[in-house]
């Protein structure tokens, strides 16, 4: 693996569920040395978080924590936090998401860490952020989604709001976390980053907020198609459902080539088609439900039209194209051999830089983490004996 950027970067992952582990994975997937800390007696929550479970830990555990190593540490123990104090003044970054002034009253805030290092990059993630009135709530994706207006805007128009089935604001902010962190690191001096999910879900819907700064109407659920384009969503065929993107007048008059339909002034603009919206999808949807699936793509994509399967994920593991990309890499663990993961989803000079190894087991590397740190192996059995640390279950 050529691409490791931030090799010789040492990350103190404070952090627990999606979003602090997605980031970290992906600091750990360019090079960083991650070590993971972790309750002693249950680890991560999301450790619990099954079924579905592959091995000892729930999948969504497995997903997010990578390459990392683990640390399993009391930080309620006096000695924990000391333990803690004495990694977070080796480290270039430490990662937290205990709710805002939880980290303070413990101690192993950002000015306790400033104070031993300071050049620490110290990132804290949220749910509502660390001010305003809504800052101490605790924050889970599902919240944020309804929290940010999300699911308004999503589901059929005469249906009830619907959960995006990802966890889009989790991931997101974890996504923008590595890249706040990643800047900083760039920049070459300590800094005291603050994200949370309830900015990550509102940065998802700029242009609605701008539609109703405009109008003065909040948007609408439209299903699978987009309130600014028309055709733009998904169709049923006679065997299944396939994606169909006509974001132009040309490519318009391809799809009604392709479907063997005349041309219509009614809507040869896309005003026109979004002011005919209804009249327009029923014309194709009747058209769409006369062939198969692999009948219209083939036809589509001949015309040069954008278009998609529906799939779904168990399609998406056996694609060929996913295959052809090497996104799924083999992670083998000891309680789970044939253990596979997603790769991260970029190329450096035709190279995909790869995960190093599997989701660590809870405190697996809790005595070579604290020796790094200086601790003599009759102080690590101390800690083991008290029930501070604890290290890999045998």
């Amino acid at each position: 693996m050529a691409f490791q950027p931030l090799a010789g970067i040492r990350v103190l992952d404070l952090t627990s569920s999606l979003a602090g582990p997605y980031c970290t994975q992906i600091l750990s997937a360019l090079g960083a040395d991650v070590v993971k800390v972790e309750r002693p007696d249950a680890g991560d929550e999301t450790r619990h978080w099954s079924p579905p479970a592959w091995g000892e830990d729930g999948v969504l555990f497995l997903s997010a924590n990578a390459g990392k190593r683990s640390l399993a540490l009391d930080l309620t123990h006096a000695d924990g936090l000391a333990a803690l104090l004495a990694l977070a003044a080796r480290s270039d970054v430490v990662v937290q998401s205990l709710r805002p002034g939880v980290s303070e009253r413990r101690g192993l805030g950002y000015s306790a860490v400033r104070e031993r290092n300071p050049r620490v990059i110290y990132c804290s993630i949220s749910g509502y952020g660390r001010s305003g009135p809504l800052a101490d709530r605790a924050g889970y994706d599902p919240l944020l989604q309804g929290e940010t207006g999300i699911m308004s805007v999503t589901g059929e128009a005469d249906g009830p709001p619907v959960r995006v089935g990802v966890s889009l604001i989790d991931q997101g902010t974890g996504v923008w976390a590595a890249l706040a962190i990643v800047a900083a690191l760039h920049e070459g001096r300590g800094r005291e980053l603050d994200l949370s999910l309830f900015e990550t879900g509102v940065s998802l819907v700029p242009y609605h907020v701008m539609a109703y700064r405009a109008t003065g109407e909040a948007p609408g659920r439209h299903g699978t198609a987009f309130p600014l384009i028309v055709p733009y969503q998904a169709f049923a065929a006679r065997d299944g459902e396939l994606m169909v993107a006509t974001p132009n007048d040309r490519l318009f008059a391809a799809l009604l080539r392709a479907l063997d339909l005349p041309e219509d002034p009614r809507f040869a603009s896309n005003p026109e088609r979004v002011g005919r919206r209804e009249e327009l999808v029923a014309l194709l949807a009747g058209r769409f439900a006369e062939e198969d699936v692999d009948t219209w793509v083939e036809r589509l994509d001949a015309a040069g039209v954008p278009v998609a399967r529906v799939n779904d994920i168990g399609q998406v593991a056996e694609h060929e194209q996913t295959d052809a990309l090497g996104l799924l890499q083999p992670l083998p663990h000891p309680d789970a051999p044939d253990l596979v993961g997603i790769a991260p989803p970029l190329s450096v000079d035709g190279e995909r830089p790869l995960h190093r190894s599997a989701p660590p087991r809870l405190g697996e590397h809790t005595a070579e983490v604290l020796a790094e740190a200086g601790y003599s192996s009759a102080e690590i059995e101390r800690l083991l004996a008290a029930g501070v640390v604890a290290g890999p279950a045998r």
